[in-house]
């Protein structure tokens, strides 16, 4: 193609959306970027380095409601989009099941229908990797499916509907997204973690340490989706899992790092007796988080933040996510963060705090002026 391709980014102010962006801009590979979103920048919580690329002049914003065939017309009017990436879906845990059917798989269909109009060269759907059934082994693309998350079960219909509309299709199953910009994959942890230092004690989880939790960088997500665009096959799904074989012993080391506090685990017996009382055990666990973070934030005078040390009941089960993502390899692909570090897991805090949004904790040092690298 020898001019630069244009690309409509469906809930493009998301977590993803917004990395989506960046990384085709730094790249230099798009002469039109429409973003279309329920959302506005003014309530999507976007720090200024992500403004800053969604006030390019090549780029677009739509405000408008996927799940309504009428306003979803509109993200795809009087344009002829060359790629479509499909990262609208609802996000949230906790939901009611009509909520995700309308957020999840009619907004699939919606826009399943538009493009099979619009013909572009590439539409990428992001999906989940809960789809899998748990297992302590590496899930791959053909593994045995059984969604543990009310998302992913909806995920998984909105997966099936777009297969049988004979679309130039590609799903993306990516694992645990962390970086700047999530508010529910790593982060609940990382602000559990500044909790336990403000009330000085040892952060505890249950389960085990080898409990799977695996991940991917959100930065390798987006790369990822440019990359298939270019490089994948029509009606082929690709996870996304960095190389850490990322486990809850993992993740507590990084927090015990960061932080400065003791770590580990409640133990066998205690996480026996919870699982029959889940509920209430949950309940329990989140509101002694919940209230410290609130004292933290009004003591820093933060008075509004999206970010919430709360972990929802269906992420609290003994369910390992253990995922294969080397597949995506195969076509040329390489993880620029294959794995979790202190480095990482401290830029999304630092950013936070940058904006207002984090607390600083104790002992923790004030970060420099947020400058997140440029994708290479």
């Amino acid at each position: 193609m020898s001019e630069k391709p244009k690309f409509l980014i469906l809930g493009g102010l998301g977590f993803i959306g917004r990395n989506v962006l960046a990384y085709l801009i730094d790249q230099k590979v798009a002469s039109k970027i429409r973003i279309a979103d329920k959302a506005i920048p003014e309530t999507a919580s976007l720090s200024d380095y992500f403004m800053a690329y969604l006030n390019q002049p090549y780029v677009e914003r739509i405000q408008c409601n996927l799940s309504n065939p009428e306003q979803c017309t509109r993200a795809f009017s009087d344009e002829h989009f060359d790629y479509i990436i499909d990262l609208a879906s609802e996000t949230k845990y906790g939901q009611d099941d009509a909520v995700y059917k309308q957020h999840i798989v009619d907004v699939a269909v919606n826009i399943g229908n538009l493009v099979k109009e619009h013909k572009p060269n590439r539409f990428v759907y992001v999906s989940t990797a809960y789809v899998y059934d748990s297992a302590k082994k590496p899930c791959k693309e053909d593994a045995k499916l059984k969604p543990w998350t009310k998302p992913a079960q909806f995920h998984l219909q909105a997966e099936e509907e777009l297969k049988k509309m004979g679309l130039p299709l590609i799903i993306v199953r990516p694992a645990i997204t962390y970086g700047p910009g999530d508010l529910i994959g790593m982060t609940p942890r990382f602000i559990c973690g500044a909790v336990y230092k403000h009330i000085n004690e040892p952060m505890k989880f249950l389960w085990s340490a080898d409990l799977k939790l695996n991940t991917v960088h959100v930065r390798d997500v987006a790369a990822a989706i440019w990359h298939l665009c270019q490089k994948g096959t029509n009606g082929e799904i690709y996870n996304l899992a960095d190389k850490n074989d990322t486990d809850q012993g993992k993740i507590n080391n990084m927090l015990s790092i960061l932080f400065r506090i003791e770590t580990g685990f409640v133990g066998t017996a205690i996480s026996t007796m919870a699982r029959m009382n889940m509920k209430s055990v949950v309940e329990d666990v989140n509101e002694k988080h919940c209230q410290p973070w609130s004292d933290m934030c009004r003591s820093a005078g933060i008075t509004n933040t999206p970010l919430s040390p709360y972990i929802d009941q269906e992420l609290l089960y003994n369910n390992p996510l253990c995922i294969d993502g080397s597949k995506i390899e195969q076509t040329g692909f390489r993880y620029a963060n294959p794995n979790l570090t202190p480095v990482l897991v401290k830029e999304v805090v630092d950013a936070y705090i940058n904006q207002g949004l984090f607390p600083l904790p104790k002992e923790y040092s004030k970060p420099k002026p947020t400058v997140m690298p440029k994708f290479e």
